[in-house]
């Protein structure tokens, strides 16, 4: 286990954001065991952590857990890096892992600038709990859940939580293509080869500093669409 232990280039526990995020959200759980720990670090990250997939950068520094907890903003895999490293941080065994899903509910504007429904490299993680390997998708901060009509995930440290095949009202909203196995640090060469090579548009425009509003755009979206049922 000790490779999914050790603070690594991205996964960077050892840097004071990082363990003042794991101790205080910890800190209401003194004898608890791991899994608890895990639970409550899931949500944190998950809750207080701002979706963003917008927020790409290819710059090292974006990507640590670090700078993704001292920004407040982060996209499913730096979400996911965070994840990691708090749990880590706890002592807690984690890695990253990755998969291609079919997004059914994004956004026009980012439908349009990614050229195709499919997140490649989707991220999320992996904890080892209580003898087995749980996985674990902090991406989608409550708030915005309410604004896609998508039920939060919720996850309890025995059972892998990952994307719902629908969302509240029955829509489908991810699909699972293809996994590429895990990590026990961020695999940066290769996560934004395959960024590049799929998302062209996208890079280019975040190239000439384009900014959107992910959280405004989904609001946009629900108030032309049904109201939720939940």
């Amino acid at each position: 286990m000790s490779p999914y232990l050790r603070a690594t280039r991205f996964i960077d526990y050892d840097q004071p954001s990082v363990q003042a995020f794991a101790e205080r959200v910890c800190a209401p759980l003194a004898g608890a065991g791991a899994r608890e720990k895990a639970v409550q670090l899931y949500y944190a990250v998950r809750d207080e952590i701002r979706y963003d997939p917008y927020d790409l950068s290819i710059v090292p520094d974006a990507l640590r857990a670090s700078g993704v907890i001292t920004k407040g903003v982060g996209y499913c895999v730096t979400k996911a890096v965070v994840l990691t490293a708090v749990a880590r941080q706890q002592g807690i065994p984690s890695r990253l892992g990755f998969a291609d899903v079919r997004n059914h509910l994004s956004t026009k504007r980012l439908r349009q600038v990614m050229e195709t429904d499919v997140f490649f490299y989707h991220g999320f993680t992996e904890l080892f709990l209580e003898g087995r390997w749980v996985k674990a998708t902090p991406a989608f901060n409550l708030a915005l859940c309410r604004r896609f009509q998508v039920k939060p995930l919720e996850f309890d440290g025995i059972n892998d939580s990952i994307f719902h095949e629908c969302n509240a009202v029955g829509q489908k909203h991810l699909e699972y293509l293809r996994e590429h196995g895990s990590f026990a640090d961020l695999p940066h060469e290769q996560l934004f080869a395959a960024y590049r090579h799929h998302y062209p548009a996208l890079f280019r425009l975040l190239e000439k500093t384009a900014s959107f509003d992910f959280h405004e755009e989904a609001e946009q979206e629900r108030r032309r669409s049904r109201p939720s049922r939940w």
